[in-house]
């Protein structure tokens, strides 16, 4: 069955969502704010919900119409096969938003949803009052202008719950977000890969998830791993694909400081929950005092940032010792993220080589990236 998937992800991110879709084999109908349109069949909500880095969340799109009354909304969401996908004991919540529409109401919009898809079903598999006791299909519609988009939700827990994060430390980074900049990063394997305010430690695991190529949705569920249009062998066949296409073999030089005793313990725990930990130097230590190793190798941080997590005197010491750090070693790349928006002459002397917007969470962020010198290409004789 083709079924068409919607990928969201988060602002600025599309680009790398795009091309990890692609990399599984998919062909991308459309790219949006937000989102990622590409075909599919059952197999692809198994395999993007293993295997998205960073996306947020796969839904499976169901239709989309214009509405400017109740009764329209009822009758079109009625017409949407709703039993090809839903089984009969089948729980359907429905969450959305409305901006700039007629039926602005989100309470209202969500009840005639319910109703119309309980109609539906009702009259398909002659009951009354639908059970809802089964697995979840939980029903997720956007309003804009009186443009609804209405959609079912594959994944349920956000995408960034990897399941190893057992520890937190303030302000931490998402899962998705800190893999996408490794990702940005070009980092690879054989490079020494450093982050100097590791705080939980979510970007060393996640670059060494993506050097291991370990699967990020390995080791948790999905709303849709109980969905009866997806055979339960499916799921146990592209798991034991995902864990044999594992790296569990390779060196790899990744270091990961922090001045913070507690942020070290926490981020050692969470490498522990990954069955990262051998694969990850952590030092607990002020990065004012290191000193990198090796002629190539790209940091990848994320600071701390605001009043709220540091003082400012103290940030502008990483910056300096960062900036430092890129002039005397250029062969040296870096990418740190940061809601600073002015820092770049300051503090590295030079704009960086890219810059580019991201949010974490609801902060609006900068992604600075400084591209070190390559090694020079040996000439082959003639």
């Amino acid at each position: 069955m083709k079924i068409e998937l919607v990928a969201t992800a988060t602002f600025g991110l599309e680009a790398v969502v795009r091309r990890e879709i692609e990399a599984l084999g998919y062909k991308v109908l459309k790219t949006e704010d937000g989102k990622v349109t590409y075909l599919g069949d059952e197999k692809s909500i198994v395999r993007s919900n293993l295997w998205l880095r960073t996306a947020d969340r796969v839904y499976v799109r169901m239709g989309e119409f214009t509405a400017t009354t109740f009764e329209e909304l009822f009758q079109q969401v009625k017409a949407i096969p709703w039993e090809n996908y839903i089984s009969p004991d089948g729980r359907f919540p429905v969450v959305g938003t409305s901006v700039k529409s007629e039926l602005h109401s989100v309470p209202a919009c969500q009840s005639i949803i319910k109703k119309a898809v309980a109609s539906r079903l009702g009259e398909f598999y002659f009951e009354r009052v639908m059970p809802e006791t089964g697995a979840e299909y939980r029903i997720r519609f956007s309003a804009l202008k009186n443009k609804f988009t209405i959609m079912i939700d594959t994944s349920g827990a956000g995408l960034h719950k990897r399941g190893y994060r057992i520890k937190d430390v303030a302000a931490p980074i998402k899962e998705t977000l800190a893999a996408a900049i490794v990702q940005l990063s070009f980092y690879r394997p054989d490079k020494i890969l450093v982050d100097t305010c590791c705080g939980s430690g979510t970007i060393p695991i996640e670059a060494a998830m993506i050097a291991r190529n370990i699967a990020p949705g390995l080791g948790r569920t999905f709303s849709s791993t109980d969905w009866d249009i997806i055979p339960a062998n499916i799921w146990k066949e592209e798991k034991k694909l995902a864990y044999e296409a594992g790296d569990f073999e390779s060196e790899l030089r990744i270091k990961a400081m922090d001045i913070d005793s507690n942020a070290i313990k926490a981020a050692k725990a969470n490498a522990d929950e990954a069955g990262l930990l051998d694969d990850i130097e952590f030092v607990c230590m002020d990065m004012m005092k290191w000193k990198p190793e090796g002629e190539y190798g790209v940091i990848i941080t994320n600071p701390p940032y605001g009043e709220r997590i540091g003082e400012k005197k103290d940030i502008e010491r990483i910056y300096t010792k960062l900036g430092k750090v890129l002039t005397e070693h250029p062969t040296w790349s870096m990418f740190m993220i940061t809601t600073d928006k002015e820092i770049e002459e300051k503090f590295f002397g030079r704009k960086a080589d890219r810059r580019r917007k991201l949010y974490n969470g609801r902060l609006e962020t900068q992604l600075y990236q400084y591209h070190g010198t390559k090694p020079k290409r040996e000439k082959k004789d003639e």
